[in-house]
């Protein structure tokens, strides 16, 4: 059969706290995330690995504290004052490891903002340790906040995940899918992202229903982005 071009149809990302799946490996953090307002000095540092639910999660945090969300390789020194006027979470600390501009903005910003008495949620991939930041000054700040992870999951949050990933995308598994997946994939939050992506895109391409026969098609495609 003759692959055919598929139209790109909207993902409805489900981000209230309803949404956001609880299972041993966040409770932790999701615990701590709802308890925002006894956070020590304001402020706390969200990690996990990557697509483990630490957006979901800000969002969450940002609904109940009418906070704003912006991405560390966005923030400028100029902005920090408008920033600094309210709470405010700030994504992907990790990837600004080779700007120093951002990351004396991020240094600037988390002094003005618990100096005005708001509070400050920070996240990135990995432990902060890990993060390779350059400014000793904000290292230090970021190790000595209150610190949340998120762990990889287990079998039934990872099926959950799925699941949910699908929804997102308006696709109902067929019974034999998931249980599929859970045993052929890599065992990941990112993996689970990118097969649900993978499988929605062939669907539309071959204009086929999401069947084990197809995930197996796309598993056998499925190559982890390089590092």
């Amino acid at each position: 059969m003759a692959m055919q071009l598929g139209f790109e149809l909207p993902v409805r990302t489900a981000r209230g706290r309803d949404d956001f799946l609880v299972a041993p490996s966040n409770a932790m953090a999701v615990a701590m995330i709802e308890n925002w307002r006894n956070w020590t000095s304001a402020k706390m540092v969200l990690t996990g690995p990557q697509g483990a639910g630490k957006t979901h999660l800000t969002h969450v945090w940002a609904e109940s504290a009418q906070a704003r969300i912006i991405p560390a390789c966005e923030l400028h020194s100029d902005d920090v004052p408008a920033l600094a006027q309210g709470n405010i979470a700030v994504e992907d600390i990790d990837v600004i490891k080779n700007n120093p501009d951002a990351q004396t903005a991020l240094f600037h910003l988390h002094n003005m903002v618990l100096a005005e008495g708001h509070s400050l949620l920070l996240t990135g991939t990995g432990a902060v340790a890990h993060w390779g930041l350059s400014l000793p000054d904000l290292v230090s700040r970021l190790q000595g906040a209150l610190e949340a992870s998120i762990d990889a999951p287990d079998d039934a949050l990872l099926a959950a995940v799925l699941v949910k990933l699908l929804a997102d995308r308006q696709l109902v598994p067929p019974a034999d899918l998931i249980p599929f997946l859970l045993k052929r994939m890599d065992r990941s939050f990112a993996a689970a992202n990118r097969v649900v992506a993978a499988l929605d895109r062939e669907g539309l391409a071959r204009k086929r229903p999401i069947t084990r026969a197809l995930a197996a098609v796309v598993l056998d495609n499925d190559t982890p982005p390089a590092r």
